[in-house]
């Protein structure tokens, strides 16, 4: 199972064959949160989202006290998406069994990148520059 750390990367998502996205290849900003202040935080209080955030680990997600409807996916080890849905602000998402990581982002975009069940995605992640004294 892949291990990231709190983030910036790049969610690459892959055609499956079947319709839309035939044999494509889709990269979206992506916002990795795996510590728990980030997962916590996640998109509250955001009026946008550049992209995706990917809350890791997590099975499942609300939307209390957000100002903007998400689409969210949930992943399982592999990185397979096994459920996909919207979310208005104020809802509590059931928790997903085999769900390991969940993607989030704005409403709607999700289907344009090809994000469905059984899709799988792969997660690049920024190369950390180095900041010396």
């Amino acid at each position: 199972m892949a291990r990231w750390r709190d983030g910036r990367g790049k969610l690459v998502v892959h055609g499956d064959g079947n319709g839309i996205g035939h044999g494509s290849v889709v990269a979206v900003p992506l916002e990795i949160a795996t510590s728990y202040r980030a997962r916590t935080k996640g998109l509250l209080g955001r009026d946008a989202v550049d992209g995706a955030i990917l809350l890791s680990p997590a099975n499942g997600v609300h939307t209390f006290r957000m100002r903007i409807p998400i689409d969210v996916a949930h992943l399982d080890r592999d990185l397979t998406v096994i459920a996909v849905r919207t979310m208005r602000p104020g809802r509590l998402g059931l928790p997903r069994l085999r769900s390991r990581h969940v993607l989030e982002a704005e409403a709607g975009v999700m289907a344009g990148w090809g994000v469905r069940v059984g899709v799988r995605v792969t997660v690049e992640v920024a190369a950390v520059s180095d900041s010396g004294p």
